[in-house]
């Protein structure tokens, strides 16, 4: 049994897709802190980021940057706030999230957002991303 993520990759769950490669798949956070908070994951399930064999570690951060700036173009965000934790799904996960400030990395203030303002958010971000 493959975790939510595993399941999003093979197409078996729906999602907000931002960006897909070989290696690496993007997509909006369900449970956004900030509209715009974006996950990229490694195309195989890997729990820990410390185990991630290469080529794929090194295309999560070659994409988590250029995705950071559309994303950043995209909210008008001073700054794209990132964290690997990995306690709530067991397949590594990178947070990109638009900040204005330190409360903006806090997963307390995660909320469920409206279909329409994912939806905009996701045109928003592959918009700019087109751009870069």
């Amino acid at each position: 049994m493959g975790s939510i993520f595993s399941k999003i990759i093979k197409n078996e769950l729906p999602c907000y897709k931002i960006h897909e490669d070989k290696y690496t798949l993007s997509f909006l956070s369900i449970h956004p802190i900030q509209l715009g908070h974006t996950l990229v994951i490694p195309k195989i399930e890997v729990d820990h980021f410390l185990d991630i064999p290469e080529p794929y570690y090194t295309q999560i951060f070659t994409n988590a940057k250029f995705i950071g700036k559309a994303i950043q173009n995209a909210t008008n965000s001073p700054r794209i706030a990132t964290s690997i934790q990995g306690w709530e799904v067991p397949h590594c996960h990178y947070h990109l999230i638009p900040s204005w400030g330190p409360r903006d990395s806090e997963f307390k203030y995660a909320k469920e957002r409206s279909e329409k303002e994912m939806k905009d958010i996701q045109k928003k971000i592959i918009s700019e991303l087109k751009l870069l």
